[in-house]
């Protein structure tokens, strides 16, 4: 059971393992972009490539969906990235269990956006956590953990990238100490648990008056998705790589402090930023000195 890009190299791990797929679930088609054309997710793609049988259901509870699955007899479901909240009813059906690839250090970081929260928040770590999924929310029983450096370069689609395939293998891992009953399931310590919720893409607009060393990971943090952005009048710039600089200045946060053919330095908070790469009107991202030369900011313009 999954749907998007993080879930792929856990299924292709699946499939190139011992282990049979008797079914993969995944959500319906949606549509996306500027013409709203209907795709298919990353998994149905994948499964189709790989002639696994698909289903994608809107509803997880139908009687049709559930009598499904129990005809199956399966051993395990394996959630990564799914979307959908699974009932107890459904919980019950595998012999063993469900095991829920989750990107993030469990306790920490429960929730649909684990990986985006801890750059913004500028952790140094994160990871992966295999977990026995219950009826709530990322709390169950802890399986294996993997932990992953947070590099000072790590955008939120980089550091995606190294933890779904860090999920995998942990995935096919966790598999294996179950097949050898050596797993030990942990509880987890729900006392320190956090919260990394949803984002939406009004979520991702620039607060000036923060400190420019908390605007950099948060930037980071929303690359690519939902991106970080502000606006100059009613034109929106996505700005999506920065370098916080210690600066002394007068000028109320948002001001550009500087503009030249190739810098552009922006007041915050605490100190400011120097823009590296900026996504305007255009559409295509830049670097600062492309997007000067058809862009003007002079000294003194208010971004809000």
């Amino acid at each position: 059971m999954g749907t998007p890009e993080f879930a792929v190299p856990s299924l292709k791990a699946l499939h190139a393992s011992a282990h049979h797929i008797a079914l993969v679930v995944t959500r319906p088609d949606r549509p996306k972009g500027r013409g709203r054309k209907i795709f298919p997710p990353p998994i149905k793609t994948l499964a189709s490539d790989l002639g696994l049988p698909i289903v994608q259901p809107v509803s997880l509870r139908t009687k049709e969906f559930e009598d499904r699955i129990k005809r199956l007899k399966p051993d395990f479901f394996i959630v990564t990235a799914f979307g959908h909240i699974l009932t107890e009813s459904i919980l019950a059906l595998p012999r063993i269990g469900t095991i829920n690839v989750h990107a993030s250090l469990l306790p920490k970081y429960r929730g649909p956006a684990p990986i985006n929260w801890a750059i913004i928040n500028g952790e140094n770590e994160t990871g992966v956590t295999t977990m026995l999924m219950d009826k709530d929310l990322d709390t169950g029983d802890i399986l294996l953990t993997a932990k992953e450096v947070i590099t000072a370069q790590d955008t939120a689609q980089t550091l995606h990238d190294r933890l779904a395939m860090i999920g995998s293998d942990l995935l096919i891992k966790t598999l294996a100490e179950f097949a050898n009953d050596t797993i030990h399931p942990t509880p987890q310590e729900h006392s320190l648990a956090t919260y990394a919720p949803m984002l939406n893409k009004s979520d991702g607009r620039i607060d000036w008056k923060k400190p420019a060393e908390t605007l950099e990971p948060f930037i980071r943090g929303m690359t690519p998705w939902p991106g970080a952005y502000t606006f100059h009048g009613n034109k929106r710039l996505k700005i999506s790589k920065v370098r916080p600089i210690s600066r002394n200045f007068t000028e109320s946060p948002g001001t550009v402090l500087k503009s030249f053919p190739d810098e552009l330095e922006i007041a915050t908070g605490e100190g400011a930023l120097l823009i590296l790469e900026i996504q305007g009107p255009s559409g295509k991202r830049l670097s600062i000195k492309e997007f000067l030369r058809g862009y003007k900011l002079p000294a003194g313009t208010i971004l809000e």
